[in-house]
């Protein structure tokens, strides 16, 4: 059998790679060496240094993104773009792609683009509830539409769109397994309830100036214990906000390299609600309020939070309100066992296992039918 020839394209953040790398594996496992995989990034983002680092080779075009501000930067977009187009053509061509995925990100758009110009078969993975702008362009002529919430024929043809949620890297589904183990991990106590604050890997300074407002309050009281993770950007300032008061029943680190010990844990998750967290949330069923970042295009995290409110399956706070209002309505949840079930049942409900298998049956099938 000729090997499946496949690129995937997406990146900028871990919230368009790592689907992307979800769908490989999902490849590999299947077809093993009957399939080659190329990916296509964008020169100077993350995906030109995570993808090799998976043994994945991958193609970087110079394209970038329009800058919000008025800057020099923006009057080389457009040559940018047209040869990011030009080399997308060449590599489709060089590499002999039967189709092109595209999980957003920079580089998507033009390597898509350029396959649907050269008549090649292309899939989109929409991640959000409200898809962007060049998705709704590009999803004109995509054979396929692969998206993870309800109502979208807003966005594309109807007879395009797949429910297959968003793919994620490695399994969630047995967290509840290591509950103890995670308590021994983070140094906390497993009597006591557990809150989870995550902003990204980043950092998130709503969410900071939260635990910085309450901190005294939860140590003092005693009547809860957190998992905190300040991200990369506030570790130093946190650390010292810190050094002078008490960490009682708090971890505190810039990453947690074991989200599936920090999850196991928690009793109720304060996060941000990007697509890829939105997703692993559902998996698991943990009891959540989301602070949706107000700085997103299209504002889609407060839409993928409302999607999920409004199917009683997780609350909100805005993010100007969420300084003083999180951590009480945090206090509610945990006083309140019979509304938690219900919210983790909802969220269960969402949740899709296989999201990385549903595509490649997409992938599969649409090649089939080129």
């Amino acid at each position: 059998m000729k090997p499946y020839k496949v690129i995937l394209s997406g990146g900028g953040t871990g919230g368009h790679i790592y689907p992307a790398v979800a769908v490989a594996e999902a490849l590999k496992r299947r077809f093993g060496d009957d399939v080659e995989i190329l990916f296509v990034g964008a020169e100077g983002k993350m995906e030109m240094e995570k993808v090799p680092a998976l043994g994945y080779r991958i193609v970087g075009l110079p394209v970038a993104g329009l800058q919000r501000k008025l800057t020099l930067r923006n009057l080389a977009l457009p040559v940018k773009v047209l040869r990011s187009v030009m080399k997308a053509r060449r590599t489709i061509r060089e590499f002999g792609a039967d189709i092109v995925v595209g999980f957003g990100g920079y580089a998507s758009a033009p390597v898509l683009w350029s396959a649907q110009m050269m008549g090649l078969p292309t899939i989109i993975q929409e991640q959000n509830s409200y898809a962007g702008v060049t998705n709704k362009i590009l999803g004109r002529r995509a054979r396929r539409v692969c998206v993870a919430y309800d109502h979208m024929e807003r966005f594309f043809r109807a007879d395009r769109i797949v429910m297959t949620g968003n793919p994620l890297r490695g399994g969630f589904g047995d967290v509840m397994e290591k509950r103890e183990e995670g308590f021994r991990y983070f140094g906390l106590d497993a009597t006591k309830p557990t809150v989870l604050v995550v902003g990204g890997s980043l950092g998130t300074r709503t969410l900071n100036n939260m635990m910085k407002r309450w901190v005294d309050d939860i140590t003092g009281r005693g009547d809860l214990q957190v998992i905190w993770q300040t991200g990369r950007i506030y570790e130093q300032e946190m650390a010292a906000y810190m050094s002078t008061r008490s960490s009682a029943g708090i971890w505190r680190g810039a990453f947690i390299e074991r989200m599936d010990y920090a999850y196991a844990v928690a009793d109720v998750v304060v996060s941000r609600s990007g697509a890829g967290t939105v997703s692993e949330l559902c998996l698991i069923g943990k009891p959540t309020i989301f602070v949706p970042s107000p700085n997103v295009a299209e504002d889609h995290q407060t839409k993928n939070a409302l999607a999920l409110v409004e199917k009683e399956a997780a609350l909100w706070v805005k993010d100007s309100e969420a300084v003083e209002r999180v951590i009480p309505a945090a206090r509610e949840l945990l006083a309140d066992p019979a509304r938690r079930d219900v919210l983790t049942r909802n969220m269960r409900a969402l949740g899709i296992a296989d999201s990385a298998d549903r595509i490649v049956d997409q992938i599969v099938e649409t090649v089939g039918k080129h």
